[in-house]
């Protein structure tokens, strides 16, 4: 192994050094102190002979003539074994919870190795995560990458912890874990996700990464893939499904643009690097399901935008990987509706092959269809009530009204503990479309309407 003596240069959390041959992009280095201590880096930027290192623990302490710098000769690795269930480990993978080392099986690399797409099975068959407007209108499906878009200061924490509490899989007895990311996140969030997820007795089935606010920047460019390292893992070499929920991916592109500042890239769009996309598509691509294993990974980054602005780098980029988006409102979230999820531009586009008979219930796709219908003709008739009087709308338009309200009240809004079955959500559904005219149920068939239109129970149920 290669070992140098002093640094060239030292630039916020990087140093470079001359003279150096023989290394690799992303090779591991141990930097050790004339003090004793040790840190680590990796190798980030190879011009010539120059080698510059980001280093994980921040250089301060360090100076030009103080440091000797060992090569490792390997990538960035993380210990895997089945040990890794029920523990939480701090945002470059070292345990945190006060439970001692992983006894590791293996080692694997923490970027990981592209799928080969010859060998992904297309995702079918849905996670129930026991959310209404989720499971019946953004069906989460097996395999799939589904973006949750929040704003700063909304329930997206909640909404988060919900998820790990109460998603499972339907109709079968295979393995189902979740591995839990947080970056960026403050003390008191992190100390929340913690206790929420102890109290709800789910800590055995979660393996939880935390980077605080607090930590190193670095670690926080780290901990996404840390995590999804453990997914594959678990997913590919032991048949697990592995929901990966990550968050504040909003934190760890903003880390990722300080980074590249301070290596002196040329920034792009509001001063992120030019190879955001990329960068974003190296972690939400990792979700998937390939043949010769019964397991899957499914991934629900959440992102905050700023000023709840969609068209912002970090969610407009988002948009394009994945397969689909949740929205929450912030008009939904001021009037008390939890989890305050847009309905109208949330959609998930593998849901139509992962529902419907076999899957969720034969009923679904045509439920969820006129759900949406009428709610469309809900922002309608609200926008003409703004202009004209809720008094001067037709009878037809006031019904639309009153389904409106009550479809916020009642099928949007559930209690975070609140956890409903597919067929509760879909049965709730039709009583609330059971509000309306027969007529103008256009989305469905007479058969279905048949079967499920009950406006009598409708009207004792929700006093319309």
């Amino acid at each position: 192994m290669l070992q140098f003596v002093g640094l060239n240069e030292i630039n916020g959390p990087l140093v470079a050094l001359q003279g150096v041959t023989g290394v690799a992009f992303d090779e591991m280095v141990s930097l050790k102190l004339n003090t004793g201590e040790t840190r680590f880096g990796r190798v980030v930027q190879i011009e010539g002979e120059r080698v510059v290192i980001q280093v994980f623990e921040g250089t301060r302490g360090m100076s030009l003539d103080n440091t000797r710098t060992t090569m490792l000769a390997h990538p960035m690795e993380m210990p895997l074994s089945l040990e890794l269930l029920g523990r939480t480990f701090s945002g470059s993978g070292r345990p945190i919870d006060g439970l001692g080392e992983i006894f590791c099986e293996k080692s694997a690399d923490i970027n990981g190795k592209p799928m080969n797409p010859v060998t992904r099975v297309y995702p079918r068959n849905y996670i129930n995560t026991g959310i209404s407007t989720i499971d019946a209108l953004a069906t989460l499906i097996r395999g799939q990458k589904l973006p949750i878009f929040s704003g700063s200061g909304m329930s997206h924490n909640k909404l988060a912890v919900q998820m790990v509490r109460q998603s499972r899989l339907s109709g079968t007895d295979e393995k189902f874990v979740v591995v839990f990311a947080a970056m960026g996140v403050k003390n008191d969030v992190a100390d929340y996700f913690r206790r929420s997820f102890e109290e709800a007795g789910v800590m055995e089935k979660v393996v939880m990464f935390l980077n605080l606010s607090n930590d190193p920047i670095i670690e926080r460019i780290l901990t996404p893939r840390c995590a999804l390292t453990v997914a594959e893992y678990l997913a590919f070499e032991h048949n697990m499904h592995v929901l990966v929920i990550m968050t504040d991916v909003t934190s760890y592109c903003e880390a990722l643009r300080e980074f590249s500042s301070s290596k002196g890239e040329i920034p792009g769009r509001k001063g992120f690097p030019g190879y955001l996309y990329s960068d974003l598509a190296s972690l939400y691509e990792r979700a998937g399901i390939i043949e010769g294993s019964s397991g899957s990974v499914t991934q629900v980054p959440i992102l905050t935008m700023p000023n709840d602005d969609i068209t912002h780098p970090v969610p407009d980029l988002t948009g394009y990987i994945t397969e689909g988006q949740i929205v929450l409102d912030r008009q939904l979230d001021q009037t008390g509706v939890y989890p305050s999820i847009s309905v109208l531009p949330s959609l998930s586009r593998l849901m139509k092959d992962g529902i419907g008979e076999g899957f969720t219930r034969a009923d679904h796709q045509d439920c969820a269809n006129q759900l949406f219908a009428s709610y469309a003709r809900v922002q309608d008739a609200r926008a003409l009530a703004s202009v004209i009087g809720e008094e001067e709308l037709s009878d037809v338009d006031k019904r639309f009204m009153v389904f409106g309200k009550m479809f916020e009240k009642h099928f949007v809004n559930q209690g975070p503990t609140e956890n409903r079955s597919i067929e509760e959500t879909l049965d709730l559904g039709w009583l609330l479309l059971s509000l309306l005219p027969r007529e103008e149920l256009d989305r469905v068939g007479d058969k279905v309407l048949e079967q499920y239109y009950r406006p009598q129970a409708a009207a004792e149920k929700f006093h319309a």
